[in-house]
């Protein structure tokens, strides 16, 4: 994905080194768990903050250990920025999130959406896209399967019946870009970004 015009510096939290450019500024560091402490307080501050942060349960071990990346790192990462004086905040949720589900991992990240909510930046960004299509080393078997079908109808279709339950994992990267550089010409605070929105702003609309 090529950087909007109007971004001039990307800071990037990262385990392993990143392919650098002139716009990106590497954060790296292998303990995740300290990410938060690392987040850019000089002048100037990041005024976005993008989190499309995450694991599976398979790869973190289990639900406690993903928990702590979906959940708890995401809101140390959201609080680190508010303190810092970040004023829009992206996240990069799933779409049925929901505080209240029965589910283990839809009811986390309902919490999370409420719980970043509450933090109050000036603008807060809820993107809920459906599944991810794309390359996965970490895809689970059923997962790998629904991504096949979904590339396979979006071919046939022309992305007619992929786009209303799955979305390009570079649809979704832009949407959230766009999202946020259009939330602040919006009067609420809190904007949720839905699936069609997701494509409308990720791919219909996009311009690199």
């Amino acid at each position: 994905m090529t950087a909007s015009p109007q971004v001039h510096h990307i800071h990037a939290f990262a385990r392993k080194s990143l392919t650098l450019s002139e716009k990106i500024h590497p954060i790296s560091s292998p303990d995740s768990k300290t990410w938060p402490s690392l987040y850019p307080t000089n002048s100037p501050v990041p005024s976005i903050f993008i989190s499309a942060l995450g694991t599976t349960r398979a790869q973190a071990g289990s639900f406690a250990a993903q928990k702590e990346i979906d959940y708890d790192l995401n809101l140390a990462l959201a609080k680190s920025a508010k303190a810092a004086g970040t004023k829009t905040y992206v996240l990069v949720s799933t779409a049925s999130a929901n505080a209240s589900s029965m589910m283990g991992y839809l009811k986390m990240k309902g919490e999370l959406e409420e719980a970043v909510k509450d933090i109050g930046f000036e603008r807060t960004v809820i993107i809920r896209p459906g599944l991810l299509v794309g390359t996965r080393e970490d895809s689970r078997p059923p997962e790998a399967g629904l991504r096949m079908v979904a590339n396979f109808m979006g071919a046939v279709s022309g992305g007619v019946l992929k786009n209303f339950w799955a979305q390009d994992a570079e649809v979704v990267a832009r949407a959230a870009v766009s999202a946020a550089l259009q939330a602040e010409q919006r009067e609420e605070k809190v904007w949720v970004v839905g699936q069609s929105d997701v494509i409308r702003l990720g791919k219909t609309e996009w311009k690199a």
